[in-house]
């Protein structure tokens, strides 16, 4: 049997996720035990997203117990029964490997904040004079 074909199915793909990387996500995924089918779910954040096709997949990382814990999917794979959109980040970048080494728990803004606070906290700090800078005229 071709791999694909078990890991992917061969019937029409699902319609991708809108999610993109530095969303909070919870991933609904099928687990047989024993002939018998549960789900579980695995929530995080998206830290990465690649590939094309049917090698299209993502990554979520989560910490648990103080201990960081990822997990790669197929975006089509067959095992995925859903993804539910938390939280949508506001990042820079498309690879977020920087939070492998961040300790203690690290935000990552949301997309929907405004920004008004932070435009006048730099504000105020404009104002502040710099030492051995030229005075204002």
């Amino acid at each position: 049997m071709d791999w694909l074909k078990l890991v992917h199915g061969s019937g029409t793909p699902k319609p991708p996720a809108e999610f993109k990387v530095g969303d909070e996500i919870r991933v609904w995924y099928r687990i047989m035990e024993q002939g018998k089918e549960r789900l579980g779910q695995f929530e995080g954040i998206v830290i990465r997203y690649r590939g094309s096709g049917h090698a299209k997949t993502f990554t979520v990382r989560r910490v648990t117990y103080g201990e960081g814990v990822e997990r790669v999917f197929p975006l089509d794979a067959k095992a995925i029964s859903r993804i539910e959109l938390l939280r949508q980040g506001k990042v820079k970048r498309s690879r977020l490997y920087y939070l492998r080494t961040v300790i203690g728990k690290t935000r990552i803004e949301a997309a929907g904040d405004s920004s008004a606070e932070k435009g006048a906290v730099e504000k105020a700090e404009g104002d502040l004079p710099v030492a051995g800078a030229a005075p204002r005229a």
